[in-house]
């Protein structure tokens, strides 16, 4: 695979209108006529902490140019108490049976961790505009052998079945006494004949490690290729990685021929940063989509994409 960078395509910075912070983790829906890419945005409650909503921008086929940018979240947070109450981060969406299905993972404050995901699901009926939840709860979320961190949900409809992508955390762990838990999670599939209930691998990692037991991965996005499937994906170190740019997210790359055993191969995509610009330190959050003939990668840059989403095409 030979993937060629076309640049920082949605920078939050450059509309201050809008009250954007961050534009994490981009998802297309495409239109006849123009795509549009949801991402996690975030806002600031009245404790000083972050909440991330979900908001989307309009771009020409060619995402070369901006047609609008949502003007509200397009759904609220969860109610008092429920997995998504303090955060929605991301939102994976797909058109179906005439609906548009988006499937959310939702976030929730911990007391002796920071944080506990679970994945929601919720419908839109004005074509991708708002959405509205099946329910107050989740519909995938931490079991016997998944302990904890159940997210992340990417899911296609193959043969007349679905299949999900999640990540599942294996735990929390201190790396040093002084220093707050990191969690450390993995990649799992489940698959479904609704897109409701889920039956998962219970605790199989399908996608081997690159930096040992305590890599952690996340993001998974899948296309068919040909006869063979690729999924890309985000893989870093379980601590230290905020600050130190060498064990930060880079994005990884796998392939499988029959949606069971999947092979890891990072040398694809292999998306250097450029130094001194929007992704030199890091590359997160793949998105990976066919648009009029053309295979494109979305991904979130330094920060975790506090600087927007660039682009990159396979040639």
């Amino acid at each position: 695979m030979r993937w060629r960078k076309l640049g920082n395509i949605f920078d939050p910075f450059d509309f201050p209108g809008q009250r954007l912070q961050f534009a994490q983790s981009p998802q297309t829906l495409l239109f006849d006529d123009f795509i549009r890419i949801y991402f996690s945005t975030r806002s600031t409650d009245t404790n000083g902490k972050f909440r991330s909503h979900i908001a989307f921008v309009d771009m020409t086929r060619n995402l070369q140019q901006i047609l609008r940018i949502s003007e509200h979240t397009v759904m609220p947070l969860g109610a008092l108490g429920c997995f998504d109450e303090h955060g929605i981060f991301p939102i994976n969406v797909l058109r179906h049976n005439g609906l548009i299905y988006g499937y959310t993972c939702g976030w929730s404050r911990r007391v002796s961790v920071s944080v506990e995901t679970a994945i929601g699901l919720a419908m839109s009926r004005d074509e991708g505009d708002t959405f509205e939840r099946i329910g107050d709860g989740p519909i995938l979320s931490a079991s016997l052998h998944e302990p904890c961190l159940v997210g992340d949900g990417f899911v296609k409809v193959i043969d007349d079945r679905f299949h999900m992508w999640y990540i599942f955390g294996t735990g929390w762990k201190k790396y040093s006494p002084d220093a707050a838990p990191d969690r450390i999670y993995k990649i799992g599939h489940a698959v479904s004949d609704n897109g409701i209930d889920w039956i998962k691998e219970e605790g199989c990692q399908i996608i081997p490690d690159r930096l040992g037991r305590d890599e952690s991965q996340a993001l998974p996005s899948v296309i068919q290729i040909g006869d063979r499937y690729h999924m890309f994906f985000c893989y870093r170190e379980s601590f230290d990685f905020r600050r130190n740019t060498t064990r930060g997210y880079r994005i990884g790359h796998a392939w499988s021929d029959d949606l069971c055993n999947w092979h890891r191969d990072d040398t694809n995509p292999e998306l250097i940063g450029t130094p001194g610009t929007w992704d030199s330190d890091m590359q997160c959050y793949p998105h990976v989509f066919e648009s009029d003939g053309n295979i494109y990668l979305l991904y979130n840059g330094n920060e975790f994409g506090r600087f927007g989403f660039g682009l990159a095409v396979l040639e």
